[in-house]
């Protein structure tokens, strides 16, 4: 009895361990919070299109945005990772905002009153909204935090970064998509 205790034990564990590596870190043998950026999945296609209420409650849609490279910021007030990034994202909004860079943040919070004090907290510039289970899946299942596409100018995704982005690397690279005019 006690040695199929501890067999069920192991296998769940196991299991467990498993499928929390495949949700940080799909089709990447990355290791611990680095990032991934993916040619699989959305890469090269058109970014799935959205609307959703801002934190004003006007509508935030991804199509307005065409002619811009987009960084869209998958995020959560309680996720670390996120509130280390988002300054990041505040300075490059200020300072390529006039070259054609759009950030766009979609909290994966459960209701907009914890996000409103985070983007006052944050002096946070771009436009947020509160995401939805349809949006996450459009983007291929948002199962951990955070997760950051950068869209071109034409709206076809990029690249895909699952967790703690490496700043240098997206930055240079939504700076090449910025001179691909």
């Amino acid at each position: 009895m006690r040695r199929a205790v501890l067999i069920v034990v192991a296998v769940v564990l196991v299991v467990g361990i498993w499928r929390v590596t495949r949700v940080r870190h799909p089709g990447k043998g990355s290791l611990g919070g680095a990032a991934s950026a993916g040619k699989g999945g959305l890469s090269g296609m058109a970014a799935p299109g959205f609307s959703l209420p801002d934190l004003d409650g006007r509508p935030l849609d991804l199509a307005q945005y065409r002619g811009k490279v987009v960084l869209l910021d998958f995020w959560a007030t309680w996720c670390a990772p996120c509130r280390d990034e988002i300054p990041h994202y505040v300075q490059w909004q200020d300072k390529y905002g006039g070259q054609g860079l759009q950030v766009i943040g979609i909290s994966m919070d459960d209701g907009p009153k914890p996000v409103r004090e985070f983007y006052r907290e944050f002096k946070m510039n771009y436009p947020v909204a509160v995401g939805t289970e349809q949006v996450a899946q459009a983007y291929g299942g948002i199962l951990g935090l955070p997760v950051t596409f950068l869209i071109d100018r034409d709206g076809r995704v990029a690249a895909k970064y699952t967790g703690a982005v490496e700043m240098t690397k997206v930055g240079q690279e939504f700076q090449a998509l910025l001179q691909a005019k």
